[in-house]
């Protein structure tokens, strides 16, 4: 079995238990950070590292509800999950959230699979391949002014430069931002958050492989399984807006 063959199954795995626990009704605590996490991250957590650890146990392991474990840093490969992103949607029962599960391999993304399971949508790809969502090949759009795109933003973005007039709107998972621009549904995704290796692995594969820009919000390109897992912000369109989004941002990102 291929590696993007065995993400695609344990992400399907995955969603379906999610959805489980889900309708069962969630139990949630908070992180040391003080954001949510539910009984369903774990369970889903846990289900994606039995998966996929046991077919592959040469690899490493980075996920945002394991503790990190620096021995993933001497693997060529490293699976790179997100057992839920978008947390607060699934507490919510709003659609926003998905799984997001990646090979990294010499610090890009080689397989990458993103499921939103309540859309029912799995985009995946692999490198040298296509872009996919249910088996359906996608690509960016060919918007070439930032004035009345279509912008999946936050506000923290929105207020960091003088935007012209757009249509903005939001979701959760920065994973699903990612795979909707590499569909044409958004044509940009733009955050100067602090960002993690987890939201953005799989999708960054899916959005670049689809045709889109896809760098940190400075213009610089994303490396995964560093050591401090983190990156600054993120843009993702196609090369046109790309350049307008990082010219409007300038140096306040």
């Amino acid at each position: 079995m291929t590696d993007l063959a065995l993400l695609i199954d344990a992400a399907r795995a995955a969603g379906a238990l999610s959805l489980d626990y889900q309708a069962r009704g969630l139990t949630v605590a908070a992180k040391d950070d003080r954001s949510p996490v539910t009984d369903g991250d774990i369970a889903v957590n846990a289900l994606l590292k039995e998966r996929l650890l046991g077919a592959r146990p040469g690899y490493g392991w980075l996920s945002e509800e394991t503790v990190d474990n620096p021995a993933r840093l001497s693997k060529r490969r490293v699976f790179v999950i997100d057992p839920i992103d978008g947390t607060r949607a699934y507490m919510n029962k709003t659609p926003w959230y998905s799984i997001s599960v990646a090979v990294v391999e010499d610090g890009r993304p080689t397989a990458g699979v993103v499921f939103a399971p309540a859309l029912d949508e799995l985009y995946s790809g692999e490198a040298g391949g296509t872009a996919r969502v249910n088996g359906v090949a996608i690509g960016v759009g060919s918007a070439r002014t930032l004035e009345g795109c279509a912008m999946l933003a936050d506000g923290r973005a929105i207020g960091a430069a003088a935007w012209p007039d757009m249509n903005v709107d939001q979701r959760n998972s920065i994973a699903l931002r990612l795979c909707l621009v590499a569909g044409d549904v958004f044509d940009a995704a733009v955050s100067v958050s602090t960002l993690h290796e987890w939201d953005l692995a799989a999708g960054d594969l899916i959005a670049g492989l689809a045709g889109a820009a896809v760098t940190d919000s400075q213009g610089e390109p994303l490396a995964y399984n560093q050591a401090v897992p983190k990156t600054r912000g993120l843009i993702c369109a196609n090369e046109r807006l790309h350049s307008l989004i990082l010219e409007t941002l300038g140096d306040k990102s």
